[in-house]
């Protein structure tokens, strides 16, 4: 399981309240409510603030020196079961987390919300993405079908081929290229091997894919008089 993680999300909200009924179980930390998942208290000289974690966020329970908040996934809430009213905008049915993507075609896309602004975001290829633990996922552990995943298409046609490329090393390309068919110049770009966007090699070179990078037309056969032929 490819489990991701938004440092930006984990930013904490702070909001008093009037209600003064938690007793700090220790003269100074960071405590649950025992009701609330994302509310907690700071304690400080046994005096407690309620705060709030922001919204789409929980609070993480396991350490009373440290005031963090967490995606619901990743914190076991227990018997805390109630929540602050969402805060939803277009794309995000809370302002923090990720979700699924609406179109249920694009299993292998998931939207991530921060502050209320949505982004998509792909998986890893072979993945899809599980609602239940806010991850991408190998198919075999995910609780639905995605037989036919969506791929995004370029208004030129082109859509990332499937499978992994190897780099000159040896590894794993985690955003593999590809050669423009019709210009030396150009190539794509395959963002997490499915998100294709196109690329355009600096004034003098061209693109090589036995090195999958822009060099000199002379090191690319076929494409050695593509500049002169321009003139």
């Amino acid at each position: 399981m490819v489990r991701y993680v938004v440092t930006s999300l984990l930013l904490l909200g702070a909001v008093t309240f009037s209600r003064g009924q938690f007793r700090c179980p220790e003269a100074k930390g960071f405590f649950p409510d025992p009701e609330q998942c994302d509310l907690y208290y700071a304690c400080v000289d046994g005096k407690a603030e309620e705060k709030l974690c922001k919204d789409g966020l929980v609070f993480r329970d396991d350490n009373p020196k440290k005031e963090f908040c967490d995606l619901p996934a990743n914190v076991p809430c227990g018997d805390r079961t109630l929540l602050q009213e969402p805060q939803p905008s277009k794309g995000c049915p809370r302002a923090n987390g990720y979700f699924k993507h609406e179109d249920p075609t694009a299993c292998d896309r998931f939207v991530n919300c921060i502050d209320g602004v949505p982004q998509i975001m792909p998986c890893p290829p072979s993945l899809i993405y599980e609602d239940k633990v806010s991850s991408c996922v190998w198919p075999a552990d995910a609780t639905r079908l995605c037989e036919n995943v969506r791929r995004d298409v370029l208004d030129d046609g082109f859509v990332c081929p499937e499978g992994d490329v190897s780099g000159p090393l040896g590894r794993i390309l985690p955003h593999p290229t590809y050669p423009h068919p019709e210009d030396c110049a150009k190539f794509y770009i395959c963002k997490n091997g499915v998100a294709p966007q196109k690329g355009q090699c600096e004034a003098g070179t061209v693109y090589s894919e036995d090195s999958f990078r822009c060099t000199d037309p002379e090191n690319v056969p076929g494409c050695e008089d593509y500049y002169k032929n321009k003139n």
